[in-house]
């Protein structure tokens, strides 16, 4: 004799497929519950504003948070960042052209950088010009190594 909590293959199979279409209308639910989030921020390539930083350097800003920036720096070819030292761990992505960090070999484009806190860093440079993003500390003038 079967028990109450012996399901027979018939109930199994329903049971199964109850579970599947449950699945599949939460996944529907929240699929239109994250398209509805306008919380997101998104900057197209075109939008923002860049800003003079240093000579031959440019910034924009897209996100602050905490003393937390997230921003990009177009750099000429030729320009350079002085040596500085980092308050906070910085994250560096090689967006497009190359970049040399001392005289480290020279890194390309998708190529990743971590500077961490209270790091010094050395000059960075590039002579094809680069577009980085960075994400640390908001730049500070004292930060500098004159």
């Amino acid at each position: 004799m079967a028990h109450c909590n012996d399901p027979t293959p018939a109930m199994a199979t329903t049971v199964a497929g109850a579970a599947g279409r449950a699945r599949v209308i939460r996944r529907r639910l929240m699929e239109r519950m994250a398209d509805a989030d306008l919380t997101h921020l998104t900057i197209a390539g075109g939008e923002g504003e860049w800003q003079p930083f240093l000579q031959g350097v440019r910034i924009k800003v897209l996100h602050e948070q905490a003393g937390v920036l997230s921003y990009l720096l177009r750099m000429e070819p030729g320009a350079c960042l002085p040596p500085h030292r980092h308050p906070k761990e910085e994250e560096c992505i090689v967006i497009e052209g190359s970049l040399r960090v001392g005289t480290r070999t020279a890194f390309g484009p998708g190529s990743y950088h971590l500077a961490h806190r209270g790091a010094l860093h050395a000059t960075i440079s590039t002579e094809t010009g680069a577009t980085i993003f960075l994400r640390g500390a908001v730049p500070q003038a004292d930060q500098i190594l004159e």
